[in-house]
This record gives structure tokens, C-alpha cells and sequence, in this order.
């Protein structure tokens, strides 16, 4: 088994800010709001290569000056080119996660069969979602408290709830570690 760095998992942050074209206007606001160090991930799917690259880099650098981990939605290479603390994929695209080194590996999941992948590739946490009704994807089903509670019981990894998340909901679910898009 790979030894892990101590710091990596010990200070995974509880509360995540989700990058996203809707919430892109106010990223660097939020950004100064959120708790000392928490967490950014990079999607900004919306854009194309360089303007991605060029949003990145601003959004970092306010990201790094409040104590935040910022990591990029892609490749463990493109992670660390990018000069990113770490990465975020679907277990899918996480096989390619197992031999790269220190980079802080978030993967989605989504089920039982998710988590098992997530672990099989030795990602550093999970996100499991939606937990709740989300906007970027309405009517969808959603796995409610419950069911994410019985699932995140099943996971050897940190997990973070994601969909529909903010404050009040990561209170009334319990949950320390949470991701947002919009709820912040």
C-alpha cells in the first residue's frame, strides 16, 4: 500500500467552493468569505483552453492568499502543471490517479459501486452527490439524508456531501465536510 502524506487527508478542508459559469461572477468574493482555509475546485468546463488557464491562475491566487487548497478538474498531470494542490475526476478517469505522486485526489461518486472505484484507486476523499435537489440538475433523483448517510458509511475515504448543499443543510445533515456550488 502507498504511504500517504500525513497532511493531505489530516487537513482536507470541510467546506468546498465549486466552480462553475453560474457562480463565476462572484467567485473571488465568496473566495474572501470562506473560512480559512477551505477548498476551491476549478471546473470552468465553459471555457476554452486558454481563457480556462488564464481564469484558473486569478482565481488561485485569491484562493491561496485566504489559506484555500485549490484543485482543477482534470488530470493529475494537468493538476500539477497547473501548479494546482491537487485534482478532481470521476472515478473513471481516476485509475490514472494511483502512481502520482503528493496531489490531493478528490473523485464524485454517486453509489455504492462509485465509492468502491474511488477506493480501488486510493483517492484522498470522495464527493458523493446529490444529496439534495440541485439546480444544475432539476427534477434529478437525489440520494436524500438517508441513503447518504447509509452510503458514506460504506466508504473507507473522507467523504463530502455535495447537491444542493449550504450551511443550513450541512447542519441539519450533520455533516462536517461540504461542497457547493451555489450554496454558498
Amino acid at each position: 500500500m502507498r504511504r500517504r502524506h500525513p497532511s493531505l487527508t489530516e487537513c482536507l478542508p470541510d467546506v468546498w467552493l465549486v466552480s462553475d459559469e453560474r457562480n463565476d461572477a462572484r467567485l473571488e468574493r465568496i473566495l474572501r468569505r470562506l473560512p480559512r482555509g477551505s477548498g476551491l475546485i476549478f471546473r470552468h468546463y465553459h471555457l476554452g483552453p486558454e481563457a480556462r488557464r488564464a481564469r484558473f491562475d486569478a482565481l488561485a491566487q485569491v484562493a491561496r492568499a485566504h489559506g484555500h487548497a485549490v484543485l482543477l478538474a482534470g488530470s493529475a498531470r494537468e493538476a500539477r502543471q497547473w501548479r494546482a494542490s491537487g485534482c478532481y475526476c470521476t472515478p473513471e478517469a481516476g485509475s490514472s490517479l494511483r502512481s502520482q505522486g503528493l496531489l490531493l485526489r478528490l473523485l464524485t461518486a454517486h453509489s455504492l459501486r462509485e465509492i468502491g472505484m474511488a477506493q480501488r484507486t486510493r483517492a484522498d476523499a470522495i464527493l458523493l452527490s446529490p444529496v439534495f435537489p440541485t439546480r444544475s440538475h432539476p427534477g434529478a433523483s437525489t440520494l436524500g439524508s438517508v441513503r447518504f448517510r447509509l452510503l458514506a458509511r460504506h466508504s473507507r475515504l473522507p467523504v463530502i456531501a455535495l447537491g444542493g448543499m449550504n450551511r443550513h443543510r450541512a447542519c441539519s445533515l450533520r455533516w462536517k465536510k461540504w461542497a457547493a456550488i451555489d450554496g454558498i
